[in-house]
């Protein structure tokens, strides 16, 4: 087991983490998978955001109330990392990872109701509450702007300012996966968005030259 249980509370072994993390990622994407030493600064910086280690969020300039920006080149991991960090994660703090490009196909099918489906429809609802449901937007970028019925939308500038309102109001948490830098944001989606994204989310990045780990 890769946690202990202390007078209530989940007490993380970073090592045994490591090797859950490594052996759920042979399962998922074959016997080839490993952790790579250069990696390493930044999976520590995803273990403690994720395990809620406010002193080390302190420690790497994060904040815990903030979701987690991840950005690098093509290939070097960034998605097998935001899937394979939920699996250290009790149930009920798990997220779901959705592709940018499947949700401008959902808004293509159904219309405005896609962007709400990853906005204001992000709760669920149980007797008295209205419980946050954290998403990570996988391959920010990779869309393109999609019609709908001839209106077209730049439909992930929509769903992140809107998560972005519901992130001050209901503190609902966004992660994200991208190749784009700051300025790439910009261009994209507009200034609005990327100043509420310097808000909403820490950034952790890759070096520009990680090599593509597919090859």
């Amino acid at each position: 087991m890769f946690y202990t249980i202390q007078n209530n509370t989940i007490i993380y072994d970073f090592q045994k983490s490591l090797d859950h993390i490594t052996n759920q990622g042979k399962l998922t994407y074959g016997s080839h998978f490993r952790l790579y030493d250069e990696d390493m600064h930044i999976i520590k910086k995803l273990f403690v955001y994720f395990i809620n280690d406010h002193s080390g969020c302190q420690q790497h300039n994060m904040d815990p109330r903030k979701g987690i920006l991840l950005i690098g080149p093509v290939g070097c991991g960034k998605t097998a990392l935001m899937k394979l960090m939920q699996t250290i994660l009790q149930t009920h703090q798990r997220y779901a990872l959705k592709a940018c490009r499947d949700i401008t196909f959902e808004f293509q099918k159904d219309g405005f109701e896609a962007i709400h489906r990853y906005s204001k429809k992000s709760f669920t609802n149980v007797p008295g509450r209205r419980i946050p449901k954290t998403i990570c937007l996988d391959d920010l970028g990779a869309e393109s702007n999609i019609k709908h019925f001839g209106t077209e939308c730049n439909v992930l500038a929509e769903v992140l300012l809107s998560r972005y309102d519901l992130f001050i109001n209901n503190r609902l948490i966004t992660h994200a996966t991208t190749n784009l830098n700051a300025q790439d944001i910009e261009k994209l989606y507009g200034q609005r968005v990327r100043s509420r994204m310097r808000e909403m989310m820490n950034v952790i990045s890759f070096p520009k030259e990680a090599p593509d780990k597919r090859k």
